[in-house]
């Protein structure tokens, strides 16, 4: 009875724009982010195939969709949550074969990953525009 609990003040709200979270966690929720991306334009990428595999009409209209800038713009974004979500893949099958799970190869494969999506998002990107 001697002993007394402190309990901790806690927030009332949470003040997201102040949490600051590791690399690690940044680049897994980027993967989380990527994923559903990719599956809620995956509609819009089919009805692209279709059009780009139809006809020449087709083509046409698939050219046309396709050199209209923002959908350039759009389509770069999908590039690297692509690429961002297979280098985040192959960095999470490794750690869950007990590899690289320590924190500073998990800061260091972060930053890897985070590096090489962007630099090849980059690369086919400019051979792609």
């Amino acid at each position: 009875m001697a002993e007394m609990t402190v309990r901790k003040q806690r927030p009332k709200h949470l003040a997201l724009n102040q949490i600051r979270q590791p690399l690690p966690a940044i680049v897994s929720i980027l993967h989380r982010i990527s994923g559903a991306g990719l599956f809620l334009m995956l509609p819009f990428l089919l009805f692209l195939l279709d059009r780009s595999l139809g006809s020449a009409d087709s083509f046409q209209t698939f050219a046309a969709i396709v050199g209209h800038p923002l959908v350039k713009l759009l389509l770069i974004g999908l590039l690297w949550a692509y690429m961002h979500h297979f280098c985040a893949g192959i960095r999470f099958l490794l750690l869950d074969l007990h590899k690289f799970g320590d924190l500073q190869p998990a800061r260091t494969t972060s930053r890897i990953v985070l590096v090489v999506s962007l630099a090849l998002t980059v690369i086919i990107g400019v051979k792609l525009w």
